[in-house]
């Protein structure tokens, strides 16, 4: 009888050790309900940079303001500095600048040849 104590103390111990001793893992944050979705998503396509902002002075003594962004697909015009801008987008690289109303735009940032509405068409340069 004196050596039941230590034998269930030795049964105890070999009942734990066969036991996994893993820590428990908590957490905070519930799991994303939209992980599959975003995981199987489209890759995004940010928009391009602005290569260069210039300040051109037209024929007509009148500045322009153009902003031309990477990848020479599209420029931001603006008549007055403080005004409202208008995007002008090419098909391809190398061709006319356009939007709806009449927006033409040709050239590069040092020189270009610019067809706005109401005030025909001139050539500006940097």
């Amino acid at each position: 009888m004196k050596n039941l104590p230590i034998f269930a103390a030795a049964v105890a111990i070999l009942s734990l050790s066969a036991c996994e001793n893993k820590p428990e893992e908590v957490s905070s944050t519930a799991p994303d309900p939209m992980a599959s979705q975003l995981a199987n998503a489209a890759p995004v396509e940010l928009p391009p940079a602005i290569a260069s902002s210039v300040t051109l002075r037209c024929n007509d003594n009148s500045l322009l303001f153009v902003d031309f962004f990477q990848g020479d697909k599209q420029v931001q015009v603006k008549s007055e500095k403080a005004g409202k801008a208008t995007m002008l987008k090419a098909p391809e690289a190398g061709q006319p600048y356009v939007a709806e109303g009449g927006y033409k735009l040709t050239g590069t940032a040092k020189n270009v040849d610019v067809t706005l509405p109401g005030s025909g068409s001139k050539t500006c340069h940097a």
